[in-house]
């Protein structure tokens, strides 16, 4: 079964950071926020090199439960494993974009963002999320993270919160007429012939991880390239291949892991014990 370890595996022992290359090798994603998601997927699945589409199709269906759209969240979740978020930003301290959709520490089955072939693809609850943020500079991945979401994001009950208090008080404004929504509101009949409507939308964003994680990682800028990862050490040590990635350290010039000490997002006066991979190239 594949894993984050993995995924790192793959990266290192075999690295492209040249994303429109590697997108039209393979003959697909015209963009380069298209081309990070098919590495990202081609990483996790060991195709990096594979130039047979049925092979790799193949593989991905053997290796992930579902493969979604850019609209709903998430990406991709591996087959018994965790999902993945896929994020492309163009310069090193852009913030990410995350629309109608809040940060995530994990997905669940019940989420209303999400589409019903993600929460058929298998049985499940909760998944972990894995957010993997890619910087791109023109065909270039200069730099790339992998975080979980419960060691980046609050828990859920704190962006519910929120939105409810805003939802709550845009529909006590009186003298408008409001209808039911998913959204943070919506205004119906706002002009005299009663054919306009007015739609309150939350648009979510979060710092990206470098920023957020630079008090225990910061990128070499003169590098070609900058990876890091985070994984608390509860996680990383339900991996059954971490020994493998660990071997690797002394083999592979700029791999390094380091014990680490990260704020709880929930609360940051506690720090929670963690591993933190690094690679540069």
């Amino acid at each position: 079964m594949s894993n984050i370890i993995t995924a790192i595996i793959n990266l290192v022992t075999n690295p492209k950071i040249e994303l429109r290359q590697y997108a039209n090798t393979h003959n697909r994603a015209n963009n380069m926020g298209g081309a990070l998601e098919e590495y990202i997927k081609d990483i996790f699945a060991n195709t990096v090199e594979e130039t047979n589409e049925q092979i790799r199709n193949e593989r991905l269906s053997q290796v992930f439960s579902y493969l979604g759209n850019q609209n709903n969240p998430p990406d991709s979740i591996l087959r018994g494993g965790d999902a993945i978020e896929v994020k492309k930003i163009e310069s090193n301290d852009s913030s990410l974009a995350l629309n109608s959709s809040y940060p995530k520490a994990k997905l669940f089955v019940d989420s209303p963002m999400i589409k019903n072939a993600c929460r058929t693809c298998e049985n499940w609850t909760v998944k972990d999320m894995i957010y993997a943020v890619g910087v791109v500079d023109n065909n270039n991945l200069k730099s790339l993270c992998f975080v979980y979401g419960d060691d980046y994001c609050a828990d859920k009950d704190v962006y519910e919160q929120i939105k409810r208090v805003i939802k709550t008080g845009v529909e006590n404004i009186q003298g408008v007429e409001f209808s039911d929504t998913r959204e943070l509101g919506r205004v119906n009949r706002v002009d005299p012939l009663g054919i306009t409507y007015l739609r309150v939308r939350g648009m979510w964003g979060i710092d990206n991880p470098f920023t957020v994680f630079n008090y225990i990682f910061r990128r070499d800028h003169r590098r070609r390239f900058n990876f890091m990862a985070i994984i608390n050490s509860e996680k990383y040590n339900t991996f059954e291949n971490r020994g493998q990635l660990e071997g690797l350290c002394g083999e592979i010039d700029g791999l390094y892991i380091e014990n680490v000490r990260i704020k709880n997002p929930n609360n940051p006066a506690h720090l929670r014990n963690a591993k933190l991979i690094k690679y540069v190239i």
